[in-house]
């Protein structure tokens, strides 16, 4: 069967790639994930003005202290300012993280530091972060190997960090344990640390066994690892030891719900600003020049590193672009509702919609693009016609919506199986959409929602089940990428 070349053209940018990766991806990397932590801060102080939030400090004292689990919107439990804010340092913390280290840049450097900031929003902060940072640094120093080639490890193992709070705030208290008051134990504080020693040493040997499950069609491909992972901790800590798992933590929040859609405009407006000013840098970075960047788009995204073919100037262009097309697709999404009256209400830019918008640009240097992404959302839509329908035709309630909250952070993380669309065409790339979307919403409760890359383990089941049909009737790979 012959297959398709999908770049016809140079793919090289208006510098030469090679030399670009090797003498300044490193720096516009870092400078980058500066800029993103400084957006975060510049926006603290009018986001608070904004929503009027006077109680700044005692919400970020709450979003620290607080049990995690998916899905704690930090919107609602601290406040817009106060959530940013957290994101802010914990971004700046990585950044310092990743200058004092000396990290040889990669395409890993950078999905590592977005997935930090992406799941600050919801259920990461500045106190649970750190753990596995230090069980890391530990190994790296008993397996005699350089830190700096590890950090990456340390930025995926913060998915965890939902076990770590709650052992800390919750899991040794018992009944004692209620909601909004800050206790702890020093039992707690020893098994957060002991935990995060060992997940230091547990997940970098995980990473590499099930990165060879998927073959490398899950671009989150810690997802599956620390997916798992969290399966047998959870079970352990809880259903094992006969504990009941903990709900997650509500706060009511007046100054949240009083506004309609959760802070759609503000949100909006940032965004906007923020993916518009990645475009002009990458543009400006590139020589004022988009050259390159078609090619990066007819690329199938698959083992395919955009900073080492492309260079990060077009991977900048295309973190924006990229940005702007998942921003238009949630507010789309937004206003079905009001379009199709049988659709339940859904959410809107909540801490966790916010969250999933970053990490769905995870891999925008890795494999990831607006071409080999559309089919995977084109797969939830399908699935939503479908149960839309079915539900019409029993005369039964629609349960959901493309806006409900589990189906907008299911897609975000679908996109990692871009690369089915790339290398099967969109076809195929819509069917592993479609059965993202169908369990997208159950895996959460295998981890007991203590897993922040629950979305990146749904993409790796998905990606388990179809391959090896894929491989059963000799479905063969349409294109590949120029060498």
């Amino acid at each position: 069967m012959h297959i398709m070349k999908r770049s016809h053209a140079p793919h090289v940018s208006a510098y030469d790639a090679e030399i670009h990766h090797g003498k300044n991806a490193g720096k516009i990397i870092a400078f980058y994930a500066f800029f993103i932590s400084l957006a975060f801060l510049i926006a603290t102080p009018i986001a608070i003005v904004y929503t009027g939030e006077t109680d700044f400090w005692q919400n970020i004292l709450r979003i620290l202290t607080s049990p995690s689990k998916l899905v704690t919107d930090y919107f609602a439990l601290g406040g817009l300012g106060s959530t940013f804010f957290n994101a802010a340092i914990c971004g700046l913390a990585c950044n310092i993280i990743i200058q004092v280290s000396h990290v040889k840049a990669s395409a890993t450097t950078f999905p590592g530091y977005m997935l930090v900031v992406a799941h600050c929003f919801y259920g990461l902060n500045f106190l649970n972060m750190w753990p596995p940072f230090i069980g890391v640094l530990i190994y790296s120093k008993l397996t005699k190997t350089r830190y700096r080639n590890n950090v990456h490890v340390s930025l995926f193992a913060t998915a965890l960090g939902p076990f770590i709070s709650d052992v800390i705030f919750r899991y040794t208290l018992g009944e004692q344990f209620a909601a909004g008051k800050i206790q702890t134990t020093v039992l707690g504080i020893c098994l957060a640390l002991f935990f995060g020693i060992a997940v230091g040493f547990v997940v970098p040997a995980l990473l590499p066994g099930t990165t060879a499950m998927h073959r490398g069609f899950n671009m989150y491909k810690a997802g599956l690892a620390i997916g798992i992972l969290g399966i047998f901790i959870y079970s352990f800590m809880y259903r094992t030891l006969g504990i009941d798992s903990p709900e997650v933590i509500t706060i009511v929040n007046p100054e949240y719900y009083a506004l309609p859609y959760a802070y759609r405009g503000f949100m909006n407006v940032f965004f906007i600003l923020l993916f518009s000013a990645t475009i002009f840098l990458g543009f400006a970075f590139n020589r004022f020049s988009f050259r390159g960047y078609p090619q990066l788009l007819h690329s199938t995204g698959y083992g395919t590193d955009f900073l080492d073919k492309f260079g990060m100037p077009v991977c900048l262009i295309n973190v924006g672009v990229y940005g702007l097309c998942i921003l238009a697709y949630l507010n789309v999404i937004f206003i079905l509702p009001e379009i199709f009256p049988f659709l339940p209400k859904g959410v809107g830019f909540t801490g966790a919609t916010v969250g999933v918008t970053f990490a769905a640009l995870t891999f925008a240097a890795d494999g990831q693009h607006p071409r080999n992404v559309w089919p995977i959302a084109v797969g939830y839509a399908i699935l939503l016609a479908l149960v839309s329908a079915l539900c019409l035709i029993c005369g039964m309630d629609m349960p959901w919506t493309l806006s409900t909250q589990g189906y907008i952070n299911g897609i975000a993380f679908a996109t990692g199986l871009c690369p089915f669309a790339g290398k099967y065409g969109w076809k195929i790339g819509v069917l592993a959409g479609f059965v993202s979307a169908i369990i997208c919403t159950s895996t959460a409760s295998m981890h007991g929602g203590f897993v922040l890359y629950n979305g990146g383990f749904t993409a790796g089941l998905t990606a388990l089940v179809l391959l090896p049909i894929l491989d059963f009737y000799k479905v063969k790979p349409k294109f590949e990428d120029d060498v």
